[in-house]
């Protein structure tokens, strides 16, 4: 099975670089499933139920979240029936799936999300732990899992805790993709962060005249999208039979 993940999608403009940079992928990165992380879709800070229907009408089969899942009050109202999955270690009655689970040409794809805690300031559950109790309950051909966290330490101390219990662990939430794309030794496909898709030349995708006086200033400051005409996309294209890992990047 062949997948291609794309980094965290920013804003209307991130949108709009999937919608350009597809063509590219399905010729350079022929694919089974296309799956992206969807937490900074809806005016770069979480999901509405329009531009969930935007990211399947490009042929996204699943979308994870991040800590921006629950931004937007509407994704409550359709998160249940949905091809979403939200954090697993998020606390117990969190709305939504901790496990999304695909079906290709009779292949079974299960994918988790898992929110590291360094950094982050939510109130989430142990994910080693959450990871020893979710992992034995999926029967699947093939487990994928988006590692959303700020520290390369921790991503890299999961994904080698549960090294030939999955099948690939991809990072997101920094925004900035990692030139670190590997087999791990007990045979699982790595990468701390995939990237993000959406503006080149913002800071992380938001506006940078804004967050550059939020740290001139010191002053709390909404943080915008940026908008701009050169855009970016990135992820990676996994082959969970050959075990590959390639590193996809555009621009222009």
């Amino acid at each position: 099975m062949r997948i291609v993940f794309l980094g965290d999608i920013y804003g209307e403009n991130g949108l709009k670089a999937v919608e350009r940079f597809l063509p590219r992928i399905k010729n350079d990165y022929p694919h089974d499933l296309l799956l992206a992380n969807g937490e900074n879709v809806s005016s770069g800070l979480g999901l509405n139920k329009a531009d969930y229907k935007g990211l399947m009408r490009l042929g996204i089969r699943g979308v994870t979240l991040g800590n921006h899942a629950f931004s937007k009050a509407e994704l409550f109202e359709f998160i249940e029936d949905a091809n979403i999955v939200r954090a697993a270690n998020y606390p117990k009655n969190t709305p939504g799936k901790n496990v999304l689970t695909l079906n290709y040409n009779g292949q079974t794809l299960s994918i988790i999300q898992i929110m590291g805690r360094i950094f982050m300031g939510d109130p989430l559950n142990n994910p080693f732990e959450t990871l020893d109790e979710l992992l034995p309950t999926i029967d699947s051909d093939y487990i994928f899992v988006d590692l959303h966290g700020e520290a390369t330490s921790e991503k890299l101390a999961i994904a080698h805790y549960i090294d030939g219990r999955v099948d690939a662990v991809i990072g997101t939430h920094t925004h900035v993709p990692t030139n670190d794309a590997m087999m791990l030794p007990k045979g699982t496909l790595y990468q701390s962060d995939a990237g993000m898709c959406g503006v080149k030349f913002g800071i992380l995708g938001a506006d940078r005249d804004t967050v550059i006086n939020k740290f001139t200033s010191g002053m709390p400051v909404r943080l915008r999208p940026h908008d701009d005409k050169v855009l970016q996309l990135n992820g990676v294209c996994l082959d969970l039979e050959k075990k590959t890992i390639k590193t996809i990047r555009y621009s222009d």
